[in-house]
């Protein structure tokens, strides 16, 4: 049999794509979600990994950025690849050089555009919204040094309406997020561990 892929997600604020991702893979012999990790301490994600009796563990900004601390954790747990859900800080080297190609983004917008520092969740929103972009959607993507510039791997798009407000294309690009992420997730996985063998 082959082996198990394990999935580390990471996530900074409320889950909702964490736990859809994970009920996703629930009843999936191949994959895994084996961990989730958040940098704040009160983040919901956290709630939502005890819900789904998924192990979950906190980390500092000192563990990621000073320490092998959280690639120590992720060794240790096996993983093999990491997916970023909400998650808002840069990767730090150490997790770049440990999974090249194997850690996963997915941005609230058509990339290149409305990408880059600062520009995560309301924020995109209102952007697109202001310059009155026909539509938007989400890219699925690489993870480099670099916010929001690795290879792009999907997207997806939406139309945007004249009435269209900052909340109500929010709720389209969640709707968008929720079906394809687990999907595309899986595809890559798929892909990458069948070239590898």
């Amino acid at each position: 049999m082959e082996k198990e892929i394990n999935i580390a997600i990471l996530g900074s604020g409320n889950g909702s794509n964490a736990q859809r991702i994970a009920e996703y893979f629930k009843d999936n012999s191949q994959i895994k979600i084996s961990t989730i990790i958040s940098n704040k301490k009160d983040a919901y994600i956290i709630t939502r990994a005890e819900n789904l009796n998924i192990p979950c563990r906190y980390f500092n900004r000192n563990d990621f950025y000073n320490t092998d601390n959280v690639l120590n954790y992720l060794k240790e747990k096996e993983i093999d690849y990491v997916i970023l859900a909400g998650f808002l800080w840069l990767v730090p080297d150490n997790l770049l050089k440990a999974f090249p190609q194997r850690i996963i983004n997915i941005h609230p917008a058509l990339l290149p555009n409305y990408g880059g520092k600062g520009m995560y969740g309301s924020h995109v929103h209102e952007s697109v919204i202001a310059n009155k972009e026909k539509e938007s959607g989400i890219t699925i993507h690489f993870v480099d040094e670099n916010y929001d510039q690795g290879q792009t791997i999907f997207q997806a798009k939406c139309q945007i309406n004249p009435d269209d407000t900052a909340d109500t294309l929010a709720q389209k690009i969640h709707l968008l997020e929720y079906e394809y992420f687990p999907k595309v997730i899986e595809q890559v996985v798929a892909n990458q561990n069948f070239n590898n063998n």
